[in-house]
């Protein structure tokens, strides 16, 4: 048996980390088996649906590097699909046309609760085989009325419901459109899906599935309910805990191997392991370490662990990310010096790419320095480190701060005293990499061109 897995998002929202997470799982448990990971697009809300959602879950798995074998596969795009099952189930007296009212509908729940009783469908259209052309109808699924559905859960274990607890499904509204519960079975039934990794709050919705798989005639998938993910706070996401667009990790600067190596975790453990390169975790990634409990959200963790990969990673790749850091800062790095000196002097100082970028525009754009904010006094060592580096033949890191040292013994000043006003100068700020190294990557020509243009006229 060839193991298929599926993401199946509903482009209704954002696609956030819960459900990256449920992606990342299902993509390494494919990849882990040899087998196929299919995107499916769940959109037959069409009012809900949008193309933005659709094109953030597309981006957002692009960025992260989960490929999928198959899809996207839009289910919007296979009614015709869903209309032949339904047709199937109705004339296999699987399925029935129920001709009840809201009105009636809502009668009977409000007297279920008044009497304390589980509020469901109570069948009354259940055996009317009679076809009223001048009413509207839903097609319920006929459930069995006895025995039980056995879900063996990865996860969670041997769940026991009971059909006499279930009711009769709606499968199509009165539009004609299919509901959620009978397009996912019809799905992982054609596209052969064998295992479905998502949350614990489609537990409820297995039993339904189940059942209606056992009418097709279908094989049924093996099941692994992820408990959710709850805030730093312990309850259940936000926006400002965690629940937020994924893309919005990518434009705060965080690295895709940090998110993934962070994600893997919330769920799963492989010893006390911490860091986990790709190939690692689709090596040791199973279903039978899948936690039970919910874990909740570490923003200190994520970034501890992007820091660790801004200072691990191939320093040629961060170059590349960081290139896309200062496009969408609108900073023209054409001219100026080798992104990967650049990295090389901020990986040990940043925590992500946003603030690696935002600290060294410095290096492609000149600072907007105000000469009469530098007093007499500073000027002086600037006049002299001027002409020292304009004599000086090799621009090192260790000339530089031997110019640096002698205009501070020739001054008898401290180093900062020397070195601040220059950094000041070149920077545009009171904080950089060690002087010495900034100039070096700065180049000779620039920190010249900057002196000069505060020194001229002076």
């Amino acid at each position: 048996m060839k193991v298929r897995t599926r993401f199946a998002p509903s482009p209704t929202g954002y696609l956030h980390i819960g459900g990256v997470r449920t992606a990342l799982y299902s993509w390494l448990y494919a990849k882990k088996q040899q087998g196929q990971f299919i995107l499916r697009i769940e959109d037959t809300d069409t009012e809900r649906s949008t193309a933005a959602a659709t094109d953030v879950i597309l981006q957002g798995l692009e960025w992260l590097g989960l490929d999928y074998d198959e899809g996207p596969i839009f289910q919007s795009q296979r009614l015709a699909r869903y209309q032949e099952v339904l047709m199937q189930l109705l004339n296999e007296g699987k399925a029935y046309r129920c001709y009840c009212s809201k009105e009636r509908l809502v009668e009977l729940r409000e007297k279920q609760l008044a009497e304390h009783q589980k509020p469901r469908y109570d069948g009354h259209c259940r055996d009317n085989t009679s076809i009223r052309s001048d009413q509207n109808y839903v097609l319920r699924f006929r459930n069995p009325l006895s025995g039980e559905v056995i879900v063996n859960d990865k996860v969670h274990g041997q769940i026991i419901f009971r059909n006499s607890e279930l009711d009769d499904l709606i499968i199509a509204r009165s539009d004609g459109l299919p509901t959620y519960n009978f397009t996912v079975v019809v799905d992982d039934w054609d596209m052969q899906i064998t295992h479905v990794i998502r949350g614990d709050d489609h537990l409820n919705n297995t039993p339904r599935q189940i059942n209606i798989f056992l009418a097709l005639g279908a094989n049924l998938p093996i099941y692994a309910h992820l408990p959710m993910i709850l805030g730093s706070n312990g309850k259940k996401l936000s926006k400002r805990t965690g629940a937020a667009n994924i893309l919005q990790y990518r434009d705060e600067g965080y690295l895709a191997d940090a998110v993934l190596n962070y994600l893997v975790k919330l769920g799963w453990s492989h010893g006390d392991q911490e860091i986990f390169s790709r190939k690692e975790m689709i090596q040791y990634f199973d279903l039978t370490h899948l936690n039970k409990s919910p874990a909740a959200i570490n923003p200190d963790k994520l970034i501890w662990l992007n820091q660790h990969y801004l200072k691990k990673d191939d320093i040629h790749l961060i170059a590349q990310r960081l290139a896309k850091e200062f496009h969408r800062l609108n900073i023209p790095i054409t001219k100026g010096p080798d992104l990967v000196d650049v990295v090389t002097l901020q990986r040990e100082r940043v925590k992500t790419l946003k603030e690696m970028a935002e600290k060294s525009c410095y290096f492609y754009l000149a600072p907007l320095v105000d000469k009469k904010s530098i007093s007499a006094d500073r000027l002086v060592p600037l006049k002299i480190l001027q002409e020292k580096f304009q004599s000086l033949t090799l621009w090192t890191d260790e000339s530089i701060h031997q110019v640096l040292t002698e205009t501070g013994n020739e001054l008898s000043l401290k180093l900062g005293k020397v070195a601040q006003p220059l950094r000041y100068v070149v920077t545009g700020g009171s904080v950089s990499p060690p002087l010495n190294a900034t100039l070096r990557v700065l180049g000779k020509k620039e920190v010249l061109v900057r002196l000069n243009s505060i020194l001229s006229g002076s």
